[in-house]
């Protein structure tokens, strides 16, 4: 499956926030930003993740270490639920025996 890129001035421009809000994430390592003969682009896989950031910022008014902060401990917890999943798998195969 190819994954396509979304310029950043687009995606800005349809959630009326500045380009370097993004920019910013980025820095904060927590969007990744392809550059393309000189044009900053996200990518479009990564769109659910970016629009959930920017509204903790906009509706919450959450600052980028907040978000940072929050976007790290969504990731511990999907690894878990993860986690709990194989094991519960485990369990149930060992159950069949």
């Amino acid at each position: 499956m190819k994954t396509g890129f979304i310029h950043i001035r687009d995606f800005c421009k349809s959630h009326e926030i500045e380009e370097s809000f993004i920019i910013e994430l980025n820095s904060n390592e927590l969007v990744s930003i392809e550059i393309i003969e000189n044009q900053h682009f996200i990518i479009e896989d990564d769109l659910p993740q970016i629009e959930r950031m920017v509204r903790l910022h906009r509706d919450l008014e959450i600052n980028l270490e907040g978000i940072a902060a929050i976007y790290h401990l969504l990731i511990r917890t999907q690894r878990m639920q993860d986690e709990i999943r194989t094991l519960r798998n485990r369990l149930n195969r060992l159950g069949e025996v």
